[in-house]
Protein backbone atom coordinates (compact mmCIF):
# COMPACT_ATOMS: atom_id res chain seq x y z
CA UNK A 1 0.00 0.00 0.00
CA UNK A 2 1.61 3.57 -0.69
CA UNK A 3 0.38 6.68 0.86
CA UNK A 4 0.67 10.31 -0.68
CA UNK A 5 1.01 13.38 0.74
CA UNK A 6 -2.92 14.79 1.93
CA UNK A 7 -2.64 17.50 -0.54
CA UNK A 8 -3.79 20.56 0.78
CA UNK A 9 -5.71 23.25 -1.94
CA UNK A 10 -6.04 26.85 -2.12
CA UNK A 11 -5.17 29.71 -4.80
CA UNK A 12 -1.89 30.62 -5.91
CA UNK A 13 -2.25 33.70 -3.33
CA UNK A 14 -3.75 31.43 -1.21
CA UNK A 15 -0.11 29.29 -0.70
CA UNK A 16 1.66 31.72 -0.95
CA UNK A 17 0.21 33.47 1.88
CA UNK A 18 0.17 30.48 4.07
CA UNK A 19 4.04 29.90 3.14
CA UNK A 20 4.48 33.05 4.52
CA UNK A 21 2.56 32.34 7.58
CA UNK A 22 4.40 28.73 8.40
CA UNK A 23 7.70 30.81 7.85
CA UNK A 24 6.10 32.81 10.79
CA UNK A 25 5.78 30.05 13.22
CA UNK A 26 9.03 28.67 12.48
CA UNK A 27 10.24 31.86 13.72
CA UNK A 28 8.27 32.36 16.91
CA UNK A 29 9.59 28.87 17.59
CA UNK A 30 13.14 29.59 17.34
CA UNK A 31 12.13 33.04 19.19
CA UNK A 32 10.32 30.66 22.32
CA UNK A 33 13.03 27.76 22.14
CA UNK A 34 16.22 30.56 22.28
CA UNK A 35 14.04 32.54 25.44
CA UNK A 36 13.72 29.16 27.55
CA UNK A 37 17.62 27.94 26.69
CA UNK A 38 18.70 31.54 27.78
CA UNK A 39 16.56 31.32 31.00
CA UNK A 40 17.56 27.67 32.21
CA UNK A 41 20.05 29.29 35.02
CA UNK A 42 17.57 31.09 36.15
CA UNK A 43 15.79 28.27 36.04
CA UNK A 44 18.74 27.12 38.49
CA UNK A 45 18.84 29.84 40.52
CA UNK A 46 15.48 30.44 41.07
CA UNK A 47 14.91 26.41 42.84
CA UNK A 48 18.22 26.21 43.95
CA UNK A 49 18.65 23.70 41.93
CA UNK A 50 22.48 21.49 41.86
CA UNK A 51 23.32 20.06 38.71
CA UNK A 52 22.12 16.65 39.19
CA UNK A 53 18.62 18.51 40.01
CA UNK A 54 19.11 20.88 36.51
CA UNK A 55 19.45 17.55 34.55
CA UNK A 56 16.81 16.36 35.71
CA UNK A 57 14.65 19.44 34.77
CA UNK A 58 16.28 19.11 31.29
CA UNK A 59 15.57 15.25 30.77
CA UNK A 60 11.48 16.08 31.69
CA UNK A 61 11.50 18.75 29.01
CA UNK A 62 13.26 15.75 26.63
CA UNK A 63 10.69 13.31 27.93
CA UNK A 64 7.58 15.32 27.57
CA UNK A 65 8.82 15.75 23.93
CA UNK A 66 9.50 12.45 22.92
CA UNK A 67 6.70 10.84 24.23
CA UNK A 68 3.94 13.35 22.59
CA UNK A 69 5.76 11.98 19.16
CA UNK A 70 3.51 8.74 19.99
CA UNK A 71 0.32 10.42 19.58
CA UNK A 72 1.19 13.60 17.51
CA UNK A 73 0.17 11.91 14.39
CA UNK A 74 -3.01 11.39 15.94
CA UNK A 75 -3.27 14.72 16.80
CA UNK A 76 -2.81 16.55 13.95
CA UNK A 77 -4.77 13.82 12.16
CA UNK A 78 -8.04 14.98 14.12
CA UNK A 79 -7.66 18.61 14.42
CA UNK A 80 -5.38 19.69 11.45
CA UNK A 81 -1.88 21.38 11.56
CA UNK A 82 -3.66 24.42 12.43
CA UNK A 83 -5.60 24.01 15.29
CA UNK A 84 -3.44 21.55 16.36
CA UNK A 85 -0.78 24.49 16.33
CA UNK A 86 -3.18 27.16 18.23
CA UNK A 87 -3.71 24.94 20.68
CA UNK A 88 -0.14 24.18 21.30
CA UNK A 89 0.47 27.73 21.62
CA UNK A 90 -1.44 28.06 24.21
CA UNK A 91 -0.43 25.68 26.47
CA UNK A 92 3.20 26.51 25.26
CA UNK A 93 2.86 30.02 26.64
CA UNK A 94 1.08 29.05 29.90
CA UNK A 95 3.98 26.68 30.94
CA UNK A 96 6.59 29.33 30.01
CA UNK A 97 5.14 31.92 31.76
CA UNK A 98 4.72 29.71 34.52
CA UNK A 99 8.23 28.22 34.75
CA UNK A 100 9.88 30.63 37.54
CA UNK A 101 6.24 30.83 39.37
CA UNK A 102 6.23 26.90 40.99
CA UNK A 103 6.04 26.06 44.48
CA UNK A 104 8.23 23.58 44.26
CA UNK A 105 10.68 21.47 42.08
CA UNK A 106 7.74 18.34 42.44
CA UNK A 107 5.39 20.96 41.00
CA UNK A 108 8.34 22.72 38.33
CA UNK A 109 9.19 18.71 36.22
CA UNK A 110 5.23 17.67 35.88
CA UNK A 111 5.17 21.86 33.96
CA UNK A 112 8.27 20.51 32.09
CA UNK A 113 6.85 17.32 30.72
CA UNK A 114 4.14 19.15 29.24
CA UNK A 115 6.21 21.67 27.69
CA UNK A 116 8.26 19.53 26.03
CA UNK A 117 5.21 17.79 25.01
CA UNK A 118 3.51 21.11 23.59
CA UNK A 119 6.71 22.00 21.69
CA UNK A 120 7.14 18.53 20.14
CA UNK A 121 3.87 18.48 18.70
CA UNK A 122 3.91 21.75 17.22
CA UNK A 123 7.17 21.22 15.57
CA UNK A 124 5.49 18.55 14.23
CA UNK A 125 2.46 19.75 12.85
CA UNK A 126 4.01 23.32 10.99
CA UNK A 127 6.62 20.78 9.40
CA UNK A 128 3.58 18.53 8.06
CA UNK A 129 2.18 21.99 6.68
CA UNK A 130 5.80 23.21 5.55
CA UNK A 131 5.72 19.12 3.60
CA UNK A 132 1.83 19.51 2.55
CA UNK A 133 2.76 23.28 0.95
CA UNK A 134 5.84 21.99 -0.98
CA UNK A 135 3.93 19.74 -2.36
CA UNK A 136 0.95 22.14 -3.55
CA UNK A 137 3.58 24.62 -4.37
CA UNK A 138 5.65 22.61 -6.16
CA UNK A 139 8.67 23.66 -4.90
CA UNK A 140 11.38 23.03 -2.12
CA UNK A 141 10.68 25.53 1.02
CA UNK A 142 11.86 23.49 3.74
CA UNK A 143 14.93 24.57 4.53
CA UNK A 144 13.68 28.27 4.38
CA UNK A 145 11.67 27.50 6.85
CA UNK A 146 14.18 26.02 9.16
CA UNK A 147 16.24 28.98 8.14
CA UNK A 148 13.43 31.11 9.92
CA UNK A 149 13.44 29.21 12.97
CA UNK A 150 18.02 29.90 13.06
CA UNK A 151 16.68 33.35 12.69
CA UNK A 152 14.26 33.59 15.16
CA UNK A 153 16.98 31.96 17.53
CA UNK A 154 19.28 34.37 16.89
CA UNK A 155 16.98 37.32 17.41
CA UNK A 156 14.99 35.60 20.32
CA UNK A 157 18.65 35.45 21.95
CA UNK A 158 19.95 39.01 21.48
CA UNK A 159 16.40 40.15 22.80
CA UNK A 160 17.13 38.31 26.06
CA UNK A 161 20.69 39.04 26.01
CA UNK A 162 19.42 42.53 25.94
CA UNK A 163 16.15 42.36 28.38
CA UNK A 164 18.88 40.62 31.12
CA UNK A 165 21.51 43.73 30.60
CA UNK A 166 18.51 45.97 31.33
CA UNK A 167 17.76 44.17 34.61
CA UNK A 168 13.81 42.89 33.16
CA UNK A 169 12.82 40.18 35.53
CA UNK A 170 13.52 36.88 34.05
CA UNK A 171 9.83 35.72 35.06
CA UNK A 172 8.86 39.42 33.41
CA UNK A 173 10.79 38.42 29.99
CA UNK A 174 9.22 34.66 30.40
CA UNK A 175 5.92 35.71 30.73
CA UNK A 176 6.04 38.47 28.03
CA UNK A 177 7.73 36.64 25.75
CA UNK A 178 5.04 33.38 26.02
CA UNK A 179 2.44 36.02 25.32
CA UNK A 180 3.30 37.37 22.19
CA UNK A 181 4.89 34.11 20.82
CA UNK A 182 0.68 32.70 21.67
CA UNK A 183 -0.27 35.68 19.89
CA UNK A 184 1.45 35.44 17.22
CA UNK A 185 0.94 31.27 16.33
CA UNK A 186 -2.86 31.63 16.62
CA UNK A 187 -2.86 34.91 14.34
CA UNK A 188 -0.48 33.41 11.93
CA UNK A 189 -1.81 29.99 11.52
CA UNK A 190 -5.11 31.65 10.30
CA UNK A 191 -3.39 31.69 7.11
CA UNK A 192 -2.19 28.24 6.77
CA UNK A 193 -4.17 25.96 4.83
CA UNK A 194 -6.20 22.98 6.28
CA UNK A 195 -4.96 19.77 5.06
CA UNK A 196 -7.90 17.47 4.47
CA UNK A 197 -8.04 14.13 6.57
CA UNK A 198 -6.57 11.18 6.19
CA UNK A 199 -8.24 8.07 3.92
CA UNK A 200 -9.30 5.45 5.72
CA UNK A 201 -6.68 3.27 4.29
CA UNK A 202 -4.16 5.63 5.04
CA UNK A 203 -5.12 6.62 8.59
CA UNK A 204 -1.62 5.89 10.53
CA UNK A 205 -1.45 7.77 13.97
CA UNK A 206 2.26 6.17 14.85
CA UNK A 207 4.21 4.53 12.41
CA UNK A 208 7.08 2.55 14.67
CA UNK A 209 10.19 4.10 12.64
CA UNK A 210 11.38 0.74 10.43
CA UNK A 211 12.81 0.61 7.20
CA UNK A 212 13.28 3.74 4.99
CA UNK A 213 11.56 5.18 8.14
CA UNK A 214 13.93 3.88 10.61
CA UNK A 215 16.76 4.64 8.64
CA UNK A 216 15.66 8.12 8.08
CA UNK A 217 15.31 8.19 11.81
CA UNK A 218 18.91 7.16 12.48
CA UNK A 219 20.17 9.81 10.43
CA UNK A 220 18.09 12.35 11.71
CA UNK A 221 19.82 11.03 14.90
CA UNK A 222 23.44 11.49 13.49
CA UNK A 223 22.52 15.40 12.38
CA UNK A 224 20.92 16.44 15.32
CA UNK A 225 23.26 14.72 17.51
CA UNK A 226 25.94 16.63 15.98
CA UNK A 227 23.83 20.24 16.04
CA UNK A 228 23.63 19.27 19.67
CA UNK A 229 26.97 19.18 20.52
CA UNK A 230 28.04 22.08 18.51
CA UNK A 231 25.94 24.68 20.36
CA UNK A 232 25.82 22.92 23.54
CA UNK A 233 29.69 22.42 23.55
CA UNK A 234 31.66 25.00 21.00
CA UNK A 235 31.78 27.76 23.31
CA UNK A 236 33.26 25.45 25.96
CA UNK A 237 35.64 23.74 23.92
CA UNK A 238 36.29 27.39 22.38
CA UNK A 239 37.87 28.51 25.67
CA UNK A 240 39.12 25.32 27.35
CA UNK A 241 41.13 23.66 24.35
CA UNK A 242 41.68 26.72 21.73
CA UNK A 243 42.17 28.69 25.03
CA UNK A 244 40.31 31.57 23.35
CA UNK A 245 38.93 34.41 25.28
CA UNK A 246 34.76 34.58 26.01
CA UNK A 247 34.32 36.69 23.40
CA UNK A 248 36.06 35.37 20.60
CA UNK A 249 34.64 31.45 21.57
CA UNK A 250 31.23 33.50 21.22
CA UNK A 251 32.58 34.74 17.88
CA UNK A 252 33.22 30.98 17.24
CA UNK A 253 29.43 29.92 17.82
CA UNK A 254 27.62 33.09 16.74
CA UNK A 255 29.88 31.91 13.34
CA UNK A 256 28.25 28.54 13.49
CA UNK A 257 24.67 29.53 14.21
CA UNK A 258 24.84 32.35 11.47
CA UNK A 259 26.35 30.16 8.66
CA UNK A 260 23.61 27.73 9.64
CA UNK A 261 20.97 30.40 9.24
CA UNK A 262 22.00 31.31 5.58
CA UNK A 263 22.91 28.12 4.41
CA UNK A 264 18.96 26.75 4.97
CA UNK A 265 18.05 29.56 2.92
CA UNK A 266 19.77 28.49 -0.22
CA UNK A 267 18.72 25.32 0.44
CA UNK A 268 15.46 25.38 -1.55
CA UNK A 269 17.21 26.55 -3.99
CA UNK A 270 20.33 23.60 -4.26
CA UNK A 271 17.67 21.05 -3.27
CA UNK A 272 16.10 22.07 -6.70
CA UNK A 273 18.78 21.50 -8.69
CA UNK A 274 20.59 18.53 -7.33
CA UNK A 275 19.50 15.64 -5.90
CA UNK A 276 19.40 14.96 -2.10
CA UNK A 277 21.27 11.63 -1.85
CA UNK A 278 23.93 14.24 -3.51
CA UNK A 279 23.04 17.04 -0.97
CA UNK A 280 23.42 15.16 2.19
CA UNK A 281 26.40 13.10 0.87
CA UNK A 282 28.60 16.54 0.18
CA UNK A 283 27.34 18.46 3.60
CA UNK A 284 27.85 15.15 5.63
CA UNK A 285 31.45 15.22 3.87
CA UNK A 286 32.36 18.88 4.14
CA UNK A 287 30.96 18.88 7.90
CA UNK A 288 33.38 16.21 8.71
CA UNK A 289 36.71 17.77 6.92
CA UNK A 290 35.51 21.09 8.59
CA UNK A 291 35.17 19.64 12.15
CA UNK A 292 38.42 18.34 11.62
CA UNK A 293 39.91 21.66 10.96
CA UNK A 294 38.26 22.84 14.25
CA UNK A 295 39.79 20.47 16.22
CA UNK A 296 43.55 21.12 14.47
CA UNK A 297 43.22 24.19 13.34
CA UNK A 298 46.32 26.28 13.24
CA UNK A 299 44.80 29.88 14.48
CA UNK A 300 41.89 30.56 16.32
CA UNK A 301 40.46 32.55 13.00
CA UNK A 302 41.26 29.31 11.13
CA UNK A 303 39.03 27.47 13.73
CA UNK A 304 36.10 30.13 14.15
CA UNK A 305 35.83 29.44 10.16
CA UNK A 306 35.94 26.00 10.45
CA UNK A 307 32.79 26.44 12.70
CA UNK A 308 30.62 28.27 10.19
CA UNK A 309 31.74 25.46 7.81
CA UNK A 310 30.68 22.95 10.49
CA UNK A 311 27.26 25.00 10.23
CA UNK A 312 26.79 25.25 7.06
CA UNK A 313 27.44 21.45 6.67
CA UNK A 314 24.70 20.76 9.18
CA UNK A 315 22.13 23.32 7.77
CA UNK A 316 20.50 21.28 5.68
CA UNK A 317 20.66 17.71 7.16
CA UNK A 318 17.64 17.71 8.97
CA UNK A 319 15.24 20.07 6.28
CA UNK A 320 15.84 17.55 3.27
CA UNK A 321 15.19 14.05 6.35
CA UNK A 322 12.13 15.24 7.33
CA UNK A 323 10.96 16.13 3.60
CA UNK A 324 12.43 12.97 2.43
CA UNK A 325 10.31 10.64 5.72
CA UNK A 326 7.12 12.95 4.44
CA UNK A 327 7.49 11.23 1.12
CA UNK A 328 8.21 7.15 2.57
CA UNK A 329 4.78 5.18 1.42
CA UNK A 330 2.82 3.28 3.86
CA UNK A 331 1.90 6.27 6.26
CA UNK A 332 0.74 9.66 6.87
CA UNK A 333 3.18 12.65 6.41
CA UNK A 334 2.77 13.62 10.19
CA UNK A 335 3.40 9.98 11.49
CA UNK A 336 6.36 9.67 9.38
CA UNK A 337 7.61 12.84 10.86
CA UNK A 338 6.70 12.24 14.31
CA UNK A 339 8.39 8.32 14.04
CA UNK A 340 11.39 10.25 12.77
CA UNK A 341 11.65 13.25 14.76
CA UNK A 342 11.17 10.50 17.63
CA UNK A 343 14.79 9.44 16.95
CA UNK A 344 15.84 12.86 16.00
CA UNK A 345 14.89 14.12 19.41
CA UNK A 346 17.18 11.11 21.00
CA UNK A 347 20.48 12.75 19.44
CA UNK A 348 19.61 16.09 21.16
CA UNK A 349 19.41 14.04 24.30
CA UNK A 350 22.13 11.41 23.97
CA UNK A 351 24.72 13.86 22.23
CA UNK A 352 25.26 16.83 24.77
CA UNK A 353 25.42 13.62 27.90
CA UNK A 354 28.12 11.42 25.73
CA UNK A 355 30.11 13.89 25.12
CA UNK A 356 30.59 14.89 28.86
CA UNK A 357 31.37 11.56 29.62
CA UNK A 358 34.19 10.83 27.24
CA UNK A 359 35.52 14.66 28.06
CA UNK A 360 35.43 12.92 31.87
CA UNK A 361 37.64 10.21 30.69
CA UNK A 362 39.46 11.67 27.43
CA UNK A 363 39.73 14.96 26.52
CA UNK A 364 37.33 17.37 25.09
CA UNK A 365 38.98 17.55 21.67
CA UNK A 366 38.62 14.07 21.65
CA UNK A 367 34.52 14.17 22.54
CA UNK A 368 34.47 16.78 19.43
CA UNK A 369 35.61 14.31 17.56
CA UNK A 370 32.02 12.60 17.58
CA UNK A 371 30.77 15.45 15.04
CA UNK A 372 33.49 13.93 12.73
CA UNK A 373 31.54 10.09 12.95
CA UNK A 374 28.57 11.15 13.01
CA UNK A 375 29.07 14.02 9.59
CA UNK A 376 30.52 10.46 8.20
CA UNK A 377 27.99 8.63 8.64
CA UNK A 378 26.14 10.85 6.84
CA UNK A 379 27.80 11.08 4.09
CA UNK A 380 28.10 7.75 3.52
CA UNK A 381 24.34 6.57 4.32
CA UNK A 382 23.62 9.08 1.31
CA UNK A 383 21.63 6.59 -0.99
CA UNK A 384 19.47 5.36 1.80
CA UNK A 385 17.72 8.64 1.30
CA UNK A 386 14.60 8.21 -0.70
CA UNK A 387 14.72 10.91 -3.57
CA UNK A 388 12.10 13.49 -4.88
CA UNK A 389 9.70 11.78 -7.71
CA UNK A 390 7.40 14.06 -9.88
Amino acid sequence: MSTKINHIHGSPAQIRAAIWATRGLFTVLGVFSAVWGVHIPSVKQQYALGEAALSLVLVALAMGAVTALFFAGRTIGRLGARNTAMVCAVVMAGMLGLVLHWPSLGWLLPSMLVLGASLSVYDVAINTEGSALEAAGGRPIMGSLHGMFSLGAMGGAAMASALIGRGVPASWQLAGVGAVVAVCIVVGSRWMLPTPPATEEAKVHFTWPRGALLIMGLLTFAGMSAEGVMFDWCVLYLQQEVRMSHELAAVGYSACAGAMAVMRFAADRLRARYSEQRLIRASGTVTALAMLVVLWGPNPWITIAGCGVVGAGLAMIVPILYGAASRVPGTTPAAAIAAVSSIGYAGFMVGPPLIGTIAQYASLTAAMAVVVVAATILGLSARYVPEKTG
